[in-house]
C-alpha cells in the first residue's frame, strides 16, 4: 500500500515529461513544415526567422551556404521547388537540440528544366527563446 502513492508520483511525473517532448515534438514538425512551405515559396523574412544566423546548409552536390547565402540563392529562382515531400520522417528531441532526419522527394524547375529528386537529408534544430531555428543542414545522394 506504501509504494501506491510513490507510484502515482512517477506515473505522473512520466506523463508530464512524456506531455513536454510531445509538444515540443510537435512544435519542431511545425517548424519543418514551415520550411518544406517557405522552400516551395521563399519569402526573405520567414526564411531569415526560422534558420539561425549561424545557419549551415548543406546542398548533395556539396555546396555549403550560410544564412545569407541561403535565402539568396531561394530569392534567385535559379533552382526553385516545385513540389516537395518528407517521407519516414523521425524526430528527436535532446534538451534545446532537435534533430531531423527524412527522405526529399521534390521536382525543381531549374531555369525551366524540371528535375525529379530525392535525396537524405538530416537537420538539426535548436531552439532559441522558445522557437525552433534551423541550425544546421545536409542533404545526401541515396
Amino acid at each position: 500500500m506504501k509504494k501506491l502513492p510513490l507510484l502515482l508520483v512517477a506515473l505522473l511525473f512520466s506523463g508530464a515529461v512524456s506531455l513536454a517532448q510531445t509538444a515540443d515534438e510537435t512544435a519542431l514538425k511545425k517548424a519543418v513544415e514551415e520550411l518544406r512551405l517557405l522552400l516551395i515559396s521563399p519569402d526573405r523574412q520567414p526564411l531569415e526567422k526560422i534558420t539561425s544566423a549561424q545557419l549551415s546548409y548543406g546542398h548533395s552536390h556539396g555546396r555549403i551556404e550560410d544564412q545569407q547565402e541561403f535565402v539568396a540563392f531561394m530569392l534567385s529562382g535559379v533552382s526553385k521547388f516545385v513540389t516537395i515531400e518528407l517521407q519516414d520522417q523521425t524526430v528527436d528531441i535532446t534538451g534545446n537540440i532537435g534533430i531531423v532526419r527524412h527522405t526529399l522527394v521534390a521536382e525543381t524547375n531549374n531555369l525551366g528544366e524540371i528535375v525529379p529528386i530525392k535525396i537524405g537529408v538530416l537537420m538539426i534544430w535548436q531552439k532559441e527563446q522558445n522557437v525552433w531555428k534551423l541550425l544546421a543542414r545536409q542533404a545526401f545522394k541515396l
